[in-house]
């Protein structure tokens, strides 16, 4: 769409100031491309991690690592990013996430050995913290509550999605042919790019002020990590010390003059619903474009070359669903379109279980791609739609990390969860789990969210 065919805005964001840049896509498309760069690093690794073992010599333990330092850094600082947003502005935070960003895709493309290459990950879990929900803050405050809304939440659904598929792809074709440090390094002119044309496009707004909870942030953090890194490894004391200093962060929340995360937001419209749907989604996102490959090149005898080719009609339906769902919720209830988008999944991962293991990609993967992606799709839009409806532009910041944070840590655990089924019911087996966990989904969202939610 051109600039030229959105009328100029005639209302200002209280946190917002006013810019002829604010009033076209361009800024949405900066923005969206960074969203993008967080998914992609999380998936385009995934495939490349045979190649980084053969590369550098490295055992389980340590390539475990590789995934886990971003993870880990990732799921525990996104509420801080997102608060920190809101305290001393939202630009100034997006940019300082997107050049900790790209300076450590840099050092993880030249990493010389292992300790190099897991501390250049933490740091780019830590850039992806500050720029993911400060992105999404500032398109909620460019595109205030409206059709124009529905749209830009489209395009973010479109790109988030899109980017878990060309992660598998693109790292299947880079670490083949160019191999596993072309991974890392293509995500720095992209990284550079968004910096700059953040630094041209979007205005500076104005900081709320105030002062950290840091208090609160260091017990969240920790206890974020702590249980992150118990669930993923299957350490039950790592489990118990981040449940006892999340229980220490909620006991600091309720004495602290500028608490973190408020209790005022869980009061707004349907956040506290959003998330917790979004945290269960986020194990069925993880847990499919985990397993989904794997079960491709173990099962069916892809290469990762082929795995990624047959996972774009997937990216193409989710594309499509993410654009069209804005539409069909002018027509339709919100509810209604978030409660056939989950069926539509349940569907596709019914249908994904049955299929055979000498299957073929038309009979048995393309009809389950286009359900799957059609319901993700539609999902996901409308669950960031609703976490964000209503929070007031103060707390834009933390609307954004908080459901990046649910989705991020419902998928660890939700992909531990799936690793151990797996062990017992095979690839087909967790994929029946994915489509419980999605029919549960659907239920909550019928019981807790309001048909008129999104009008």
């Amino acid at each position: 769409m051109s600039s030229s065919s959105v009328p100029p805005a005639t209302t200002t964001s209280p946190a917002t100031t006013t810019s002829p840049a604010t009033t076209t896509w361009m800024p949405l498309a900066v923005l969206g491309t960074a969203q993008f760069l967080v998914v992609l690093s999380t998936s385009i690794v995934n495939v490349a991690l045979p190649e980084i073992r053969a590369g550098l010599g490295l055992g389980p333990a340590g390539l475990s690592w590789v995934v886990n330092a971003y993870v880990l850094a990732f799921g525990a600082l996104l509420l801080l990013g997102g608060r920190s947003g809101d305290v001393y502005g939202l630009r100034r935070v997006f940019l300082i996430g997107t050049a900790l960003f790209a300076a450590s895709s840099l050092g993880a493309a030249l990493a010389y050995d292992v300790v190099t290459l897991i501390v250049a990950r933490a740091v780019q879990g830590v850039g992806a913290a500050l720029l993911a929900p400060t992105a999404l803050a500032l398109v909620l405050n460019l595109f205030p509550d409206g059709p124009r809304r529905g749209t830009a939440l489209g395009v973010w659904g479109a790109v988030s999605g899109v980017g878990g598929a060309a992660g598998v792809l693109l790292g299947g074709l880079l670490s083949e042919v160019y191999g596993w440090r072309s991974v890392f390094l293509l995500m720095v002119p992209f990284a550079v790019a968004v910096l700059v044309a953040t630094w041209r496009l979007l205005p500076a707004d104005r900081p709320r002020g105030g002062r950290l909870d840091l208090p609160g942030a260091l017990a969240v953090t920790l206890g974020l990590t702590a249980l992150t890194y118990g669930v993923s490894s299957s350490f039950w004391p790592a489990m118990a010390a981040g449940a006892l200093l999340l229980n220490l962060f909620l006991y600091l929340q309720r004495r602290s003059a500028d608490p973190l995360v408020p209790a005022r937001i869980f009061k707004v419209g349907s956040v506290t619903a959003a998330n917790v749907l979004m945290a269960l989604l986020g194990a069925v996102w993880l847990g499919l474009f985990f397993f989904l490959p794997l079960h491709q090149q173990r099962v069916l005898g892809y290469t990762p070359m082929e795995a990624g080719l047959t996972q774009l009609p997937l990216a193409l339906t989710i594309t499509l669903a993410s654009w069209a769902t804005p539409r069909l919720t002018r027509r339709l209830s919100g509810r209604a379109v978030l409660t056939g988008g989950l069926l539509l999944l349940t569907a596709g991962l019914v249908w994904l279980a049955r299929a055979p293991s000498g299957g073929t990609f038309l009979n048995d993967l393309l009809g389950p791609s286009v359900l799957i992606g059609a319901g993700l799709g539609a999902a996901f839009v409308q669950l960031t739609a609703l976490s964000a409806a209503g929070v007031p532009a103060a707390d834009s910041g933390l609307a954004g990390g908080l459901i990046n944070a649910t989705r991020q840590i419902g998928g660890a655990i939700g992909l531990a969860t799936l690793t151990i089924l797996s062990l017992t019911g095979g690839y087909r087996g967790t994929f029946v789990a994915a489509a419980l966990i999605t029919l549960l989904t659907a239920l909550i969202a019928l019981i807790t969210i309001r048909k008129d939610a999104l009008r």
